[in-house]
């Protein structure tokens, strides 16, 4: 805020203490600043705004709102005040009204650069692409600079790529943008780089490529030197859309005689090369064979340009170029799928891929050129292979262990090279046990690398191996996911936030890698931790819309119109993001669980998440996957890897998943707005308060979760079966709709509701019984899933608390007249209805089952701080040294004192849920 430019007016400096205040954070000392100001100033409109601004900021909305509107509706043109203004309503996340205070400003001031200017940029803001361009013209008008009529020319095409209709966009929007870009082109008065891309980006558009081709290869295209190779880029990708594959063969060719490194020319030089002998096409007898240059017609004009590139590479005595090598090996896996025989002449692909091992073996990047090509070997020569490499690998002179280690870290490299490339020939997954053992000890040597078993006393191992690894290389982010991924695992989710901070995960990151922290964290019993969790993600999600409108409008100050829609594009991709899906609904849940009732009611915490029951705030249709699935690095064979069927079948788990949750919620919110209790007596007046309309969009709900349910139940039945208890208790809501005073039938089925919640509860928490972690045979052995059963046990705790204190709003009116009729009456003898003994019986009920639970938390807690982890026997038979065990000690610890954190937490909601339940009266 500091930044507001050299404004030459006396008020600037009465307005500076206000201003630092502000900057430093102390908003209460602006605020008394400002109103000290003000009383001598009365009309000084900026001091006022400057108070709105502290008062925002110290939770004072609706106050600070009021009074910005008292401002704005003055329609200010000092530049203070407009400036402070945008502060204020971009803090308010209202960049709407940014456009309105502008357009006053310009209705006043219609001559002004900078206010034209600001109304662009406010209109971008809230992305109306229709009013960014007649702005743009606006301006240009007044200062007719080339980059305001271009950023008239963006704005029609964004409206062309916002375009609902493809055939308005292809008719209207892209030809009048062309139109507009062609009377600058015959003026000539392009004059940036930026132009012609633009230029460029609406030809493509409109699919002229031949025009656009023109354009490239003409003088515009001189001006296209922002980046390495755009013009030939751009010539490639027109030829490759015009299937031109003369051109686009000579120009890849004569690229790769400039570079031969520069693997996508050769990717282009191949597919036109093939596509020319399936076309049988051949060069004129006279003259060149194309605008472009050479052109190669055959296969062995291929082989020799390859095997002169890699010719030409052996002759150098500065370190060889990966391409020419790979080139050779992606023709022989291109001979091969045509089946022609010409592969030969390219050399025998193990020699190939031995000569590049000993090339590049080295460098980290070489399991990842090999692998893609391991398959042009046939399986009798994987073991051969394997031995070929070895060869390669310079190792010292084998210990007492008999194990032989490299001498420095090329030498550890190639090592590793080996290993993984084993794995993924499958090598290693062929061993008998004994091999497999031995293959784990000669690994954990080399730098203990590669346990993968599932014994329990193997994956204490592996922690401590991990612990180790973390210990020497504390940046290492492969041993930090695979901590996370094992603790979570086994349910210890109070190291996870520790270790997911340490990655420092960075702008998309928490989108695409934020899932591994967040699908654990609210059902390990971590709820403050939980809620840290989903904060990191959230904060993420919230940021975007804002800084994705700031990231466009400096693309239209700098002229980089290509970059617009891929902003527009990574916004809408974020916005439709599964995991944003499931973290705002989470975060909710999570909120409601802990909080509502004890520190809001819940329809005062409802009211609060602006949840609407009528309404689905996700967008199903177009939901977007952006989980990374492969953060964790893999070199298992081909067969073992994540396919597109694993993929899919994930993503409909987790979307049936967040169905089932988001229905959950929303069912919740229904719950907590059908307000006061409905007067079944009075259909009438039941109308004219909305509570029929309530009860139809909680029983559409609950119709809804069914038909979820059914489908999540084909998926896996273990977490259908935890839901149906509380789709039980809501369901019980609409007995209320009915009249429970006049029928006794209906006030049976009410009592026998109310008997079947207590029994589910009881069945739900007979299998939270057990020991979530033990010592047996002086082993260490965990039960997570008892952890996850108790939270869900609570949170349905909560959901029956919440449909008791509305059956109890219901049952108080209905108590209260019978009383009134005793009085009047005067007969004593009169019985209670059998619903009001049944609801008593009830909450006495859920009191005792709820107290069985904190008995069993008490337990476990007890039992967790009397274990001694040191009588654990860690060294006998394990193969690990005490250095090692200690490692291990250290993840055990981090465990136990996890679960004893979970128990604390789930133990002090439960005692406020109780707490809640004696407090239920009617």
């Amino acid at each position: 805020m500091a930044a507001r430019g050299h404004v030459q007016d006396p008020n600037d400096r009465r307005l500076r203490p206000i201003y630092d205040y502000l900057d430093n954070g102390n908003n209460k000392m602006a605020i008394q600043q400002a109103d000290k100001l003000l009383k001598k100033h009365k009309d000084l409109h900026c001091a006022k705004v400057l108070k709105a601004i502290g008062m925002q900021r110290t939770g004072k909305q609706d106050e600070a709102f009021n009074l910005a509107q008292e401002v704005a509706t003055l329609e200010p043109t000092d530049d203070n005040s407009l400036q402070a203004l945008t502060i204020l309503y971009r803090e308010m996340h209202r960049p709407e009204l940014v456009t309105k205070l502008y357009e006053a400003a310009v209705r006043k001031v219609p001559l002004s650069e900078e206010y034209h200017s600001h109304l662009f940029m406010a209109y971008a803001r809230v992305g109306d692409y229709k009013k960014m361009q007649q702005a743009g013209m606006a301006l240009y008008k007044i200062v007719p600079k080339n980059p305001y009529y271009f950023w008239s020319v963006m704005s029609l095409v964004m409206q062309a790529i916002s375009a609902q209709d493809e055939k308005l966009a292809q008719t209207m929007f892209l030809p009048l943008a062309e139109r507009m870009v062609e009377k600058m082109v015959k003026e000539e008065k392009i004059e940036a780089e930026a132009e012609v891309q633009l230029y460029f980006m609406i030809l493509e558009r409109l699919g002229k490529c031949v025009e656009a081709l023109n354009m490239v290869r003409g003088p515009l295209g001189e001006k296209l030197t922002s980046e390495l190779q755009s013009r030939e880029n751009k010539c490639m990708m027109m030829y490759q859309r015009l299937q031109l594959w003369p051109e686009c063969n000579a120009l890849s060719y004569k690229l790769l005689l400039k570079n031969p490194d520069d693997w996508q020319f050769y990717l282009s030089y191949f597919d036109s090369l093939f596509h020319l002998m399936d076309m049988s096409w051949s060069p004129s007898e006279e003259g060149q064979h194309c605008v472009e240059g050479h052109v190669t017609t055959t296969v062995a004009e291929a082989v020799k340009f390859v095997v002169d590139r890699m010719a030409e590479e052996d002759k150098k005595d500065s370190r060889p170029l990966r391409g020419p090598y790979m080139a050779c090996l992606e023709l022989i896996h291109r001979l091969r799928q045509r089946g022609c025989p010409d592969d030969k002449e390219l050399g025998d692909p193990l020699e190939l891929m031995v000569q590049f091992f000993g090339k590049f073996g080295d460098k980290p990047c070489c399991i990842t050129d090999l692998k893609i090509y391991l398959h042009l070997l046939p399986p009798e020569q994987h073991t051969q292979f394997r031995n070929r490499l070895e060869e390669l690998v310079p190792l010292g002179e084998a210990g007492e262990d008999g194990f032989r280690f490299p001498g420095d870290t090329k030498a550890l490299q190639r090592h590793l090279c080996v290993c993984q490339l084993s794995r993924a020939l499958g090598l290693q997954h062929a061993l008998d046990t004994e091999g497999k053992l031995s293959l784990i000890a000669q690994l954990k040597a080399h730098y203990h690398h590669g346990l993968r078993f599932r014994d329990e006393n193997m994956l204490w191992q592996c922690l401590g191996l991990l612990e180790e690894g973390l210990s020497f290389s504390p940046s290492n982010a492969q041993f930090k996911l695979l901590l996370l991924l094992l603790f979570c695992r086994l349910g210890a989710f109070q190291p996870v936030v520790d270790l997911y901070s340490s990655l420092d995960a960075k702008h998309v990151q928490h989108d695409t890698i934020g899932y591994l922290l967040t699908r654990y964290a609210g059902s390990l019993g971590q709820f403050a931790a939980a809620s840290q969790s989903c904060n990191f993600s959230l904060r993420f999600f919230h940021s975007n819309q804002k800084d994705t409108s700031e990231y466009i409008i400096q693309a239209y100050k700098y002229g980089a119109f290509e970059k617009i829609p891929e902003f527009i594009a990574f916004r809408t991709r974020l916005n439709q993001s599964l995991h944003f899906a499931q973290v705002r609904t989470e975060r909710m849940l999570l909120d409601l669980y802990t909080e509502a009732d004890i520190t809001l009611s819940l329809e005062e915490s409802v009211k609060a998440m602006g949840v609407c029951a009528e309404e689905e705030d996700i967008p199903w249709d177009n939901m977007r996957d952006n989980r990374d699935l492969t953060v964790l690095v893999s070199w298992d064979p081909k067969d073992r890897e994540l396919t597109e069927e694993h993929r899919r079948l994930s993503l409909e788990e987790e979307s049936v998943w967040l169905k089932v949750r988001s229905l959950t919620l929303r069912l919740l919110a229904s719950l907590a707005l059908l307000g006061h209790a409905p007067s079944p007596r009075n259909s009438d007046k039941t109308n004219e308060n909305g509570v029929t309309t309530k009860s139809s969009t909680l029983q559409n709900l609950l119709s809804q979760l069914d038909q979820t349910l059914q489908t999540a139940a084909r998926i896996t039945e273990k977490q259908t079966k935890k839901v149906r208890g509380q789709r039980t208790c809501l369901s019980f809501v609409v007995f209320w709709f009915s009249s429970p005073d006049d029928s006794s039938e209906l006030q049976s089925q009410i009592c026998n509701t109310f008997k079947s919640i207590v029994v589910q509860l009881q069945e739900m928490l007979s299998r939270c019984k057990g020991e979530v972690l033990e010592m047996k045979d002086r082993r260490l052995k965990t039960q997570p899933s008892l952890l996850e059963t108790l939270v869900f046990f609570l949170e349905t705790v909560c959901v029956v608390l919440w449909v008791a204190s509305y059956s109890a709003n219901v049952l108080r009116p209905l108590k209260s007249s019978l009383q009134k009729k005793k009085k009047k009456k005067k007969d004593t003898c009169t019985a209670m209805p059998v619903v009001l003994c049944g609801f008593q019986e009830w909450t006495s009920g859920l009191q005792g089952v709820v107290t069985q639970a904190l008995d069993h938390v008490k337990a476990q807690e007890a039992q967790l701080t009397t274990l001694k982890l040191a009588a654990l026997t860690l060294e006998e038979g394990d193969q690990q040294t005490q250095e090692e065990c200690g490692f291990t000690r250290v993840a055990m610890d981090k465990v136990q004192s996890s679960y004893l954190g979970s128990l604390q937490e789930l133990g002090d909601l439960l005692r406020k849920r109780a707490d809640s339940l004696k407090s239920l009266k009617i």
